[in-house]
C-alpha cells in the first residue's frame, strides 16, 4: 500500500485535480488515487472525508492532509528536493513561484468561458475580449519564461517553461488542454510549449484516462 494518496475529481473536467496529480507525478512518488465524481449530491461529503476545504486535489501522507495545489508542490518539494519541482536557481525559482501564484489567483475569464473538457472540441467557443486578454497574458508569460530561463541548465531544455518539467508546468497544463479544446490559434512558441506539456508522458496518461472515464456524465457536458 502506497504511503501517498491523491484525491481528485473527474479527470476530464477537474483542472485543479490535474495540477496536484501532475505535481505528484513530477515528484516521482508512488501514490494511490481516490477519484470523486464532481457535482453529485454525495460529492462534498465524500471530499470532506479527505480534504478540510471540501475541494480537490488533496494529498494524503501518513495521516497528514495537504490541500491546494501550490501547498502540495511545496510539501513534495520539501520531501523530494531532488525531483526539481521548483527550478534550482533562486531567480528562476522565484519567477516560477510568481507565475504559479498568478495562475492560482487569476484568469477568471478564461476559466469561466473555456472550462476544461478534454474529450470535447469546441473551436471558437467562449472567446471574448477578456478571454483573449487572459490568453495573451498567459502566452506572454510562457514566451518570457522560455526565453529567460529554459536554456539556463546546459543540455536540459526539454521544451518546458524552465527547461525541465516543474510545478509551474503543472499549474499551466490545464490551460494547454483548454487551448486545444477550444481551437485557439497560437504563435509558434506557445504552440511548441503546448506540444511539450501535452506530450509529457504522465500528462498523456491523464488525457487517456479522461477520454475513457467510466462516468458518461451528460449533466457535466458543456456543449
Amino acid at each position: 500500500m502506497a504511503d501517498f494518496t491523491v484525491v481528485i475529481g473527474n479527470k476530464n473536467y477537474s483542472s485543479w485535480s490535474l495540477r496536484g496529480w501532475l505535481m505528484a507525478r513530477i515528484a516521482g512518488i508512488e501514490f494511490e488515487e481516490i477519484i470523486v465524481p464532481l457535482d453529485l449530491p454525495e460529492t462534498q461529503p465524500t471530499i470532506r472525508k479527505h480534504s478540510p476545504s471540501g475541494r480537490v486535489p488533496a494529498l494524503l501522507h501518513r495521516g497528514l492532509a495537504v490541500w491546494e495545489s501550490i501547498a502540495i508542490a511545496e510539501y513534495l518539494n520539501d520531501l523530494k528536493p531532488e525531483a526539481g519541482l521548483w527550478p534550482a536557481s533562486s531567480a528562476a525559482r522565484a519567477h516560477a513561484r510568481s507565475i504559479s501564484a498568478e495562475m492560482h489567483a487569476g484568469f477568471a475569464d478564461l476559466r469561466n468561458n473555456m472550462p476544461m473538457n478534454i474529450r470535447a472540441a469546441y473551436p471558437g467557443k467562449g472567446m471574448t475580449p477578456a478571454v483573449r486578454a487572459d490568453i495573451e497574458r498567459i502566452t506572454g508569460l510562457w514566451r518570457d519564461c522560455r526565453k529567460r530561463f529554459a536554456g539556463a541548465v546546459a543540455n536540459k531544455d526539454e521544451g518546458f517553461l524552465f527547461g525541465t518539467i516543474s510545478a509551474a508546468d503543472a499549474m499551466y497544463a490545464p490551460v494547454a488542454t483548454r487551448l486545444r479544446t477550444y481551437g485557439v490559434p497560437l504563435d509558434s512558441d506557445s504552440e511548441a510549449y503546448c506540444t511539450a506539456i501535452l506530450g509529457y508522458p504522465p500528462m498523456k496518461a491523464w488525457i487517456d484516462d479522461a477520454k475513457n472515464e467510466p462516468w458518461l456524465i451528460q449533466a457535466y457536458e458543456l456543449g
